[in-house]
């Protein structure tokens, strides 16, 4: 793979290919779609959540569980690969800081956390090798993490990921921002983290690279963010359509058969809007239905299982069993523009050759 592209610095982790694999959950981007982008050149990542659900005890002792499947996780991509593999947690889970210290104690490349602020996570990761990366979907969060955590804890962010609109599952809009989003949001809050970035990095010689997320679906796109200056790209939904991607046949196939029209934006219990294809829980949830449920997981700090219209983990967890009626499928609003299943390989190489033909 011959690329134009400049390597994305990750503190001192250098990524070849300035692709970074987004994090996707329950057990969409495991152990074996991460590896292989590592060992295509680029960032691979696990996503943390719910990854115990395989475990017997999951039920029973959903923390525990969950800390012992993104162990293993762990563990079995550093044996596939001696690339950058790193895991995204989402602050807005119950436990946050022992999957957070969980990956710094296996030596993940890399920490990346939204859904929330992660205001305590140097804490987390002090005194590792391990990178931590923010994601936001503003300059002003930016600042803000910035700002507190150079006063409390004399580090910056290794780097920063600008997630827009068009990104699948969780999303830091609202929903009357995410009705109103102009087509080139994104493009605007990347050049605004820029500055902000920029600014810090010449007041205290910092190195905090600005990734690019949201929509991004091909290497034209990617082209046109590292022209405004981001050093980096984050894609997702285009890696579930992969070989590699662990998911179940019909997973995919909702992805391949999924029009613009069966994307939606729904309520999700993590107290934020999610971007999901339409199965039949999604529409019971949507017309207003409620799915009662009893609660064995407590996985989400801001759930309240007699208010909340269905369980999130549970209809995660349908996903990757492939019971797909009783699940939420989350993909980014571009899900439409996937026609065919291809090898990690293939996809890189393609979105390489079409943005070093724009640069």
């Amino acid at each position: 793979m011959i690329s134009k592209l400049k390597p994305l610095m990750i503190g001192d982790r250098e990524v070849k290919i300035p692709i970074v694999q987004g994090g996707m959950g329950v057990a969409v981007s495991t152990a074996s779609l991460a590896s292989a982008v590592a060992n295509c050149g680029g960032a691979g990542t696990i996503a943390s959540v719910g990854l115990g659900y395989r475990f017997a005890d999951n039920d029973t002792n959903f923390l525990k569980a969950s800390r012992r499947g993104l162990q293993e996780e762990i563990r079995l991509a550093k044996k596939l690969t001696k690339g950058v593999v790193g895991v995204n947690i989402l602050v807005a889970v119950n436990n946050y800081e022992d999957l957070a210290r969980a990956a710094v104690e296996e030596k993940a490349d890399f920490i990346v956390s939204g859904a929330g602020l992660p205001l305590k996570l140097p804490e987390y990761a002090e005194n590792s090798t391990t990178k931590i990366i923010p994601i936001v979907s503003s300059g002003r969060a930016a600042d803000l993490i910035i700002r507190s955590w150079k006063r409390r804890y004399n580090r910056f962010p290794d780097a920063v990921v600008v997630e827009g609109p068009k990104a699948g599952g969780h999303l830091g809009f609202s929903f009357e921002e995410l009705a109103s989003a102009p087509e080139d949001l994104l493009e605007n809050l990347v050049k605004e983290v820029i500055e902000v970035t920029r600014g810090f990095e010449r007041e205290f010689n910092a190195h905090i690279p600005v990734i690019a997320a949201g929509g991004i679906f091909t290497g034209q796109d990617a082209a046109r963010f590292f022209k405004l200056g981001a050093q980096g790209v984050q894609m997702a939904t285009r890696f579930v359509a992969t070989n590699e991607c662990s998911v179940p046949d019909a997973f995919k196939q909702m992805y391949l058969k999924a029009t613009a029209d069966d994307v939606v934006i729904i309520k999700s219990p993590v107290g934020m809007p999610g971007r999901s294809i339409k199965t039949d829980l999604i529409e019971k949830v949507v017309s207003g239905k409620r799915e009662p449920f009893k609660c064995s997981y407590r996985c989400l700090r801001t759930c309240d299982p007699a208010q909340v219209p269905y369980c999130i983990a549970k209809a995660l967890f349908n996903a990757v069993a492939g019971d797909i009626n009783k699940a939420v499928v989350f993909c980014g609003s571009n899900v439409y523009r996937i026609n065919k299943i291809v090898s990690v390989k293939e996809l890189m190489d393609e979105i390489v050759a079409q943005a070093n033909e724009v640069l």
